[in-house]
């Protein structure tokens, strides 16, 4: 039975492994959709699960399946104690993301841990979650999958700019159908330098600030291939670490120098898709819309006006909205949407498991 209220947990863990961001949102339906977010965290991953996540692309298939099983109670655990901590007594479902093992579409492969149907039983609450796995299996390429969220939720916006692992974009075409589509690798490449200078992040860019661009690496890195594929079309880890990584350390730079340069080149990156319309309102959103060197960048390139939102929804937005395709799964309506994924239909995506 549909309702006009939903109180909803919603789950996302990003590939730049920051650790597990959980929201606990309250949706309304009045002909259109608003919310309201009542408390946030996110629940760093212990050194264990940090070393254990980074390597997922390296496991052979029986060991994914043995760290499923320990990461789907290890999540259900942090789950817990969310509800504990901020007394949650109101819950209609729990919407969950995971986190991504493998995402390769052209073979019809994607796989989220954290998502086995015990972590219903281990929550004592309805679960909705495998969101991507439906779309590959109708020949999507099972991401982006937030952009559903962006028009129902941000529709004031002319874009939706998410700075995260990766950054990705969701916009509606002349035909008013939203498309969407991963641009560049972000925090995925520049945590990794930064780590090696022993921070987790680049605070506010300033280690990219003290460097300077290599113009033949920017330029190598520009002309990579996936650059020139149109719509849809997506990133994974596995695409980071057989071109970025063995690109970028082929040229004996200082570290400083490497994350400048990729800061430039993100942001050139990003601006040829923002400028492709003018007088655009552009929302950013993710970790890196606390990079002020990233964003003076980016607006170095583009002349459209970045706004900046609220910490808040900086930080949960990919969770808030994993909470509503969760809400619109409950409802059996569209959740997915062929003119993102390019999949064969438009569907409702992911899978409910009862307690």
């Amino acid at each position: 039975m549909k309702k006009d209220v939903y109180n909803i947990i919603g789950v996302m863990s990003g590939t730049s492994l920051d650790g597990i961001d959980l929201v606990y949102t309250k949706f309304y339906f009045n002909g259109s959709w608003t919310f309201k977010i009542l408390c946030t965290e996110t629940i760093s991953y212990t050194n264990f699960w940090v070393e254990e996540l980074r390597h997922l692309v390296t496991k052979a298939p029986h060991e994914l399946d043995l760290i499923d099983e320990a990461y789907t109670k290890y999540l259900a655990d942090t789950i817990k104690f969310f509800i504990k901590k901020n007394a949650i007594d109101n819950i209609d479902a729990v919407c969950s993301h995971g986190h991504t093992a493998l995402h390769k579409p052209e073979q019809n492969l994607t796989y989220q841990i954290g998502n086995k149907p015990v972590i219903s039983k281990l929550l004592g609450y309805k679960v909705v979650c495998d969101f991507r796995v439906h779309d590959v299996g109708y020949g999507g390429q099972g991401a982006p999958l937030v952009p559903i969220g962006d028009k129902l939720l941000f529709s004031e916006y002319d874009f939706c700019l998410n700075l995260g692992g990766f950054a990705n974009i969701s916009l509606d075409d002349s035909k008013g159908e939203r498309i969407a589509y991963d641009i560049c690798p972000v925090n995925i490449v520049l945590n990794h330098y930064t780590k090696q200078l022993g921070f987790d992040y680049d605070d506010k860019g300033h280690i990219a600030k003290s460097g300077k661009v290599d113009q033949d690496l920017l330029n190598q890195l520009n002309q990579l291939d996936f650059y020139k594929q149109t719509h849809p079309k997506s990133l994974g880890l596995e695409w980071v670490k057989s071109n970025i990584f063995p690109l970028v350390d082929s040229f004996q730079l200082q570290l400083k120098d490497k994350i400048c340069t990729f800061c430039e080149h993100i942001s050139i990156q990003i601006a040829k898709e923002i400028n492709k319309k003018e007088d655009v309102v552009v929302l950013a959103t993710g970790g890196g819309a606390y990079n002020s060197y990233l964003l003076n960048r980016l607006k170095f390139y583009s002349y459209n006006d970045i706004i900046i939102p609220s910490n808040t929804v900086i930080e949960f937005k990919e969770a808030l909205i994993f909470a509503f395709l969760g809400v619109l799964k409950l409802r059996d309506e569209i959740n997915c949407l062929k003119s993102v994924t390019g999949a064969l239909k438009n569907h409702s995506a992911g899978l409910i498991y009862l307690p």
